[in-house]
């Protein structure tokens, strides 16, 4: 359940996110830890998010908050990036993730298949390397629909 403050909140994150060309991820007030803690998720709207934007947007809008005194009381205010999530994008995250388990998933059918689950060994301009039970495949990108990383249980 979303905290009733939340939507006071975004209507004054939003302006100020956009003015530094950043776009708001996610808004979570934690009520139940003392001081409560008010956590905003941003993205950089033309690239990776740094630690500089993260501290522009949280000195200007500790400022905002505390002038319009949209929170009753003490709080503490984090203001991250979401971090990666599980669907591999950039090249960095290529890089960073080779030998890491993935799931392949084509938005046709190729070698009798659509989805290949096995270990990332990179990319290049056409194609994705998964080691598939000690072979290595090479799925076509632009076939490709997503390539996430998997948590085989």
């Amino acid at each position: 359940m979303t905290h009733p403050l939340i939507p006071s909140i975004l209507e004054l994150a939003e302006p100020l996110a956009q003015k530094l060309n950043l776009e708001i991820a996610n808004i979570v007030f934690q009520t139940n830890k003392n001081p409560p803690v008010l956590r905003i998720d941003i993205k950089s709207v033309g690239g990776d998010t740094s630690l500089d934007d993260c501290e522009k947007m949280s000195r200007q809008l500790e400022e905002i908050l505390d002038v319009e005194n949209t929170l009753p009381s003490t709080y503490v205010l984090e203001i991250s990036s979401p971090g990666i999530g599980n669907n591999l994008e950039s090249d960095r995250e290529f890089v960073s993730f080779k030998g890491f388990p993935v799931i392949v998933e084509t938005n046709t059918i190729f070698k009798k298949k659509n989805r290949w689950e096995g270990t990332l060994q990179g990319r290049d301009d056409q194609f994705v390397y998964v080691n598939c039970k000690g072979k290595i495949t090479k799925i076509p990108r632009d076939i490709i629909q997503s390539v996430q990383l998997h948590n085989p249980s």
